[in-house]
């Protein structure tokens, strides 16, 4: 039995104010062939039809190179810079990835991506981090950061930002970001020494509100609720980034729509793509 094409009524994408010059789009885990257990969840069970893009999933890899090829189609381009990522705060040109990908080279290392080439896409792999996309409203430069609690502890939005908004010759807080699905506040469960993470670094005027963003679990001693989109909103905020859209999908809760590390450990990935069409111009300030 041959599956539906891949649409857009199967990705996320940002609703932000920004030059229609920036493309962007988040993947669920609808819209592939992907069998169980990287298949679509419907009415209680997983079923054909998975969009896993994780080529270290355990997935068939014919099934994942088939999932990528159909969602470069819905983007309407040819390649993606796709990473290996390692939960740290490496930040790469997105032409750079793809050029050591012609070349043979192994797969580039790193956890966000920069570009300011149209039709060069940025992407990052997600199953519960939390992908932040960030864009300067004109429609200059792009980049994609894979958030999770390392990463976005280690400051990789704030690296990314800075490395966006000098790609697009702007201000750091003029950038316009959008966080993707993710673990939600009342899902991720940590201990102290993610807390601590945070809590040594900030300054005096988010003490309160990082501390905030931690609540004592109620039922396991010693660990906390951490509220990832929180987090990285008040990162996005010391550097001066109020336009910030999306953090209120949960990955963990909303099964049937996403895949989740947490809750299943054997799962796809879903991805977040960003870019620049190629066929519009920059709009001026």
């Amino acid at each position: 039995m041959s599956l539906p094409a891949l649409s857009f009524a199967d990705v996320v994408q940002p609703v932000w104010n920004v030059s229609p010059r920036v493309r962007a789009l988040v993947t669920t885990r609808n819209g592939g062939v992907s069998q169980p257990p990287f298949g679509r969840w419907q009415a209680g069970a997983d079923h054909p039809g998975g969009l896993n893009l994780g080529m270290k999933a355990g997935d068939d890899p014919a099934a994942v190179a088939t999932n990528r090829a159909r969602l470069l189609a819905l983007a309407g381009v040819s390649e993606a810079a796709w990473l290996e990522q390692i939960h740290g705060a490496g930040i790469v040109r997105a032409e750079d990835v793809l050029a050591q990908a012609h070349a043979g080279g192994t797969p580039t290392r790193a956890d966000a991506s920069v570009t300011d080439r149209p039709g060069t896409v940025c992407v990052v792999m997600v199953a519960d981090c939390m992908p932040v996309l960030l864009c300067d409203a004109a429609g200059r430069a792009v980049g994609a950061a894979h958030a999770g609690w390392r990463g976005l502890a280690a400051g990789i939005v704030e690296q990314t930002a800075q490395r966006v908004a000098e790609l697009a010759g702007v201000t750091v807080a003029s950038l316009h970001a959008c966080l993707g699905p993710a673990i939600g506040p009342d899902a991720f469960e940590v201990g102290a020494d993610v807390r601590d993470a945070f809590m040594n670094d900030v300054d005096a005027t988010q003490r309160d509100a990082t501390a905030n963003a931690f609540v004592q679990h109620p039922h396991n001693a010693g660990k906390y609720l951490a509220d990832l989109p929180a987090l990285a909103r008040l990162r996005l905020r010391r550097l001066g980034v109020t336009q910030v859209v999306g953090g209120d999908l949960c990955t963990v809760t909303q099964r049937e729509r996403f895949y989740s590390y947490r809750r299943d450990r054997e799962t796809g990935r879903m991805a977040a793509l960003i870019w620049l069409d190629d066929q519009a111009q920059a709009i001026a300030d």
